[in-house]
């Protein structure tokens, strides 16, 4: 009996040592700001992109920097604002995708820009021009968020009217921000493009469909270490729970072929606000790719969606 419980204590101490050196392994890939070989940050134009123009114009437009500190207050955070064409009271927030950055925001830049509005778009924590060495899945940056709102709106004045929108990872930031008890009541509707549901569930699909392991013991063990590490576990980074308590408009877009970010999550999302809610699945629109697979109907959709509620 004692050859037995010594054997089965040598074979948990592996298994509990393989646990946490993948563990280990995959926070890195998850959370630690580096490249990454299974998404591209590229923000090059290309002639046959079918976003050319919006992304040429945005390269090009006279940009102001701004900067702040970050809602913990260590790090350095970096932003761009574009004012209207015309002396406008709106402006849009835009949230960017994981690894992406604000130089890559020149489609919904220009959309947006097009449609009349101020544009802001900040760096993540950990992205682009901004410090930080541990990606927050929006959970993190939705403080950040709300106090670039404020900012914005000490130096434009407190008329301004507010949307925020993101796509992927910045989807799920604005839902994430949408649930938070002090948003500024400047803030008049959401869009949000393509976001998952929680950061559990996208982390435990991609174990999944990436490298066909299941949920445990890995994703639990993963979380752990964000925990003590990143200050947040996967299953409180919830769009879902925020979405709860958000009362404000949203607008729901996803692409019907989305393998990254599963389709079928937008109508969890969709079931989960309580406020108004309208959504827009993009037809053969894989991730991402809802915007440039139909640029004027989304243009369309978004300027009707937001004429309901902008002043």
């Amino acid at each position: 009996m004692k050859k037995f419980w010594k054997w089965f204590l040598i074979v948990v101490g592996v298994l509990l040592v393989i646990d946490i050196g993948a563990g280990m392994y995959f926070f890195h890939t998850a959370e630690v700001r580096d490249k990454k070989s299974f998404i591209s940050n590229d923000a090059k134009i290309t002639k046959n992109d079918p976003l050319l123009r919006q992304k040429t114009w945005y390269k090009n437009v006279k940009k102001e920097n701004w900067s702040m500190t970050s809602a913990t207050g260590d790090l350095k955070l970096k932003a761009y604002y574009i004012p209207a064409e015309r002396p406008s009271d709106k402006t849009v927030i835009l949230a960017h995708g994981f690894l992406q950055s604000k130089d890559g925001e020149g489609g919904p830049a220009a959309m947006f820009h097009e449609l009349g509005y101020n544009v802001l778009a900040p760096d993540d924590r950990a992205h682009g021009d901004s410090q930080g060495k541990l990606i927050g899945y929006g959970w993190t940056d939705r403080r950040d968020y709300i106090k670039w709102m404020n900012k914005l709106l000490k130096i434009k004045g407190s008329h301004q009217q507010l949307v925020m929108y993101g796509v992927s990872m910045g989807g799920a930031t604005t839902m994430m921000v949408s649930g938070e008890p002090d948003v500024p009541t400047q803030v008049k509707a959401y869009i949000e493009d393509c976001g998952y549901t929680s950061v559990e569930d996208e982390i435990t699909y991609q174990a999944k469909s990436m490298y066909n392991l299941p949920k445990w013991p890995l994703v639990p063990t993963v979380s752990l270490i964000s925990k003590i590490r990143a200050g947040y576990d996967y299953s409180e980074a919830s769009s879902l729970k925020q979405l709860a308590k958000n009362k404000k408009p949203m607008l729901f877009i996803h692409g019907s072929k989305d393998t990254f970010v599963p389709t079928k999550m937008v109508y969890q999302l969709y079931d989960a606000t309580k406020g108004p809610r309208e959504k827009y699945i993009v037809k053969g629109a894989g991730h991402a790719e809802s915007l440039q697979t139909d640029y004027p109907k989304y243009k369309r959709t978004v300027k009707q969606f937001l004429n309901r509620y902008m002043e």
